[in-house]
């Protein structure tokens, strides 16, 4: 799959986020050592392709909301309910 080299890494930053763990994307952005790029992390998620292997359902706003998803809003927030029931387990 094509992508920018910044695309590679937040997309390999998602799959080291744990199952049933959110990071915002501005989080995201600042664990890769760009904090303003918050923004290029959004759009790095609506390009990913491989949803469940890449996993950008894991990513919400800064208030917490899920946000917008490829898959759609819904699909997002019955993953993460799922993945947090299997943690809490």
């Amino acid at each position: 799959m094509a992508a920018t080299a910044f695309q590679w890494r937040v997309w390999d930053a998602l799959t080291r986020i744990p199952s049933g763990q959110t990071r915002s994307y501005g989080e995201l952005a600042a664990e890769l050592g760009q904090p303003k790029a918050a923004r290029a992390v959004g759009n790095a998620c609506g390009s990913n392709r491989l949803a469940l292997i890449v996993p950008c359902h894991r990513v919400v706003r800064e208030d917490g909301s899920p946000g917008g998803w490829r898959w759609g809003v819904e699909r997002k927030r019955q993953l993460l309910a799922s993945e947090q029931r299997m943690t809490e387990r």
